[in-house]
């Protein structure tokens, strides 16, 4: 086993199963406490591309299997596996912006707060994910489901080169001119990607002028009523109107509060006057006797999402979480979901359900949107004797919506839950493609393909 530490020329680090330090260093690969008991032989912490370079050839020529993690943030833990070495990047945080062409070139480590910070500096932006704290690496890997992504669609189509690490240890760029296969692989094909993405080169957009969200909140009983105003509503709004629907609990502190469904329209604008324009059809509501809360036209920022997104989403906590496209209507959905929601173990767990998030139809790559409605239920809790209840808790949410379903998001799917959720979550076309890449880019296996349900038993 020592060999594999022998890194030649290695400026990060590495760990072998044995070596002091290695628990410490195996936890933190996943930010979820809920660390899946999966030990990887060696972990190799990369401080540049030629040290993934340099772990590739190594694991190439050792017969290891390969794992990459950028931020940890996997809700199941894809990139920890058993045996083989994981490659981290989270030590790669390079970020380079160039305001004449509107471009940013980026390394996998950057979160999306520290890209938002550096892009605001020079009045651009990007459809980073909700939580700052995620990592561009898997984010852009999966699709990339982020702020704003109604107008400016998944943010993987604004990625227009990446630099990568393929199977025999070369580094290579990839766009529609240089390895287009790669390269529309990258755009979606999330943990399965077969190749280490060690840089990306971002299209970036204006910053907004002005950031402001309405958000009303009904008691759960009125889920139905409240799913088909918005649902009516929705079709009218712009689409730098970052629409959705939350199912949880109003106040998830030591004294939870009742059951709720909120729905919060965030306008994304180029000024005070345009966001209070485009948010003007969720001034009235129907339903307005039936509220407990409405908060209007409250300006914010960025940065304030994240915090708010911090707060649902706090470390330290214990997660699951899955997914669902689906062509069934909002009402439907979230009626059978309600009943889940008023039941669950934990005061913390929610259902979110955005309106469109992969907005415009996207170019040619891995990632589609594969229904007209998505949902997520997250399972979150604290307590580890929890744990068999509250992973029930999800698996009983997604078996009341999945016979509704057309698909799951890469990125969010709980692979742990079927074999065929890795499958699902492309179009039959494009799963066929990937494997046939696979199989060309990666005919030895180098890299780990999606967790399998019995992997993450083992």
């Amino acid at each position: 086993m020592s060999r594999y530490t022998q890194i030649r020329g290695l400026g990060g680090r590495s760990v072998r199963r044995n070596d002091a330090g290695y628990e410490d260093i195996r936890r933190a690969a996943v930010w979820n406490t809920l660390t899946p008991a999966r030990f990887p032989d060696v972990i190799v912490r990369a401080a540049s591309a030629g040290d993934v370079v340099q772990a590739v050839r190594l694991a190439l020529s050792q017969r290891l299997q390969v794992a990459v993690r950028s931020g940890g943030h996997s809700w199941c833990g894809s990139p920890l596996r058993d045996g083989g070495m994981l490659i981290d990047l989270s030590g790669l945080r390079g970020c380079a912006v160039d305001p004449d062409s509107a471009t940013a070139t980026v390394q996998p480590g950057v979160t999306g707060g520290q890209l938002t910070s550096e892009l605001g500096r020079h009045g651009l932006a990007f459809p980073t994910g909700h939580c700052g704290s995620v990592a561009v690496g898997g984010y852009l890997l999966s699709g990339g489901l982020g702020w704003n992504s109604g107008a400016r669609g998944p943010a993987c189509a604004s990625v227009e080169e990446i630099e990568a690490v393929t199977a025999d240890g070369e580094q290579v760029t990839c766009s529609e001119s240089q390895n287009r296969d790669l390269f529309w692989a990258a755009r979606g094909a999330g943990p399965g990607f077969f190749a280490a993405a060690t840089a990306f080169r971002l299209r970036l957009y204006p910053h907004p002028g002005t950031i402001a969200s309405t958000r009303w909140t009904f008691p759960l009983a009125y889920v139905a009523e409240v799913t088909h105003w918005a649902t009516e509503l929705a079709a009218g709004l712009s689409p730098n109107v970052e629409f959705s629907f939350s199912l949880g609990t109003a106040d998830a502190g030591p004294r939870p509060g009742p059951k709720v469904v909120t729905v919060t329209g965030t306008a994304f604008a180029a000024s005070r006057q345009e966001a209070g324009e485009f948010l003007l059809p969720l001034r009235h509501c129907p339903l307005r006797r039936r509220s407990l809360s409405r908060r209007q036209d409250e300006p914010t920022t960025f940065e304030a999402l994240y915090d708010s997104s911090a707060a649902l989403w706090p470390a330290r906590l214990r997660y699951a979480a899955d997914t669902l496209w689906s062509d069934t209507g909002f009402p439907t959905l979230l009626s059978e979901l309600a009943d889940v929601v008023d039941s669950a173990p934990s005061n913390r767990s929610m259902v979110l359900a955005p309106f469109s998030p992969a907005g415009r139809p996207p170019p040619d790559m891995a990632f589609s949107a594969l229904g007209e409605s998505y949902v997520v239920p997250y399972a979150v809790w604290d307590d580890p004797r929890q744990d068999a209840a509250n992973i029930g808790w999800l698996r009983e949410a997604m078996h009341r919506v999945e016979p509704l379903g057309t698909g799951h998001y890469i990125a969010e799917a709980d692979l742990t839950a079927a074999s065929s959720r890795a499958r699902r979550s492309f179009t039959a076309g494009d799963w066929q493609r990937l494997r046939s890449l696979r199989t060309r880019y990666d005919p030895d296996g180098v890299f780990s393909s999606y967790l399998s349900p019995e992997e993450a038993a083992l």
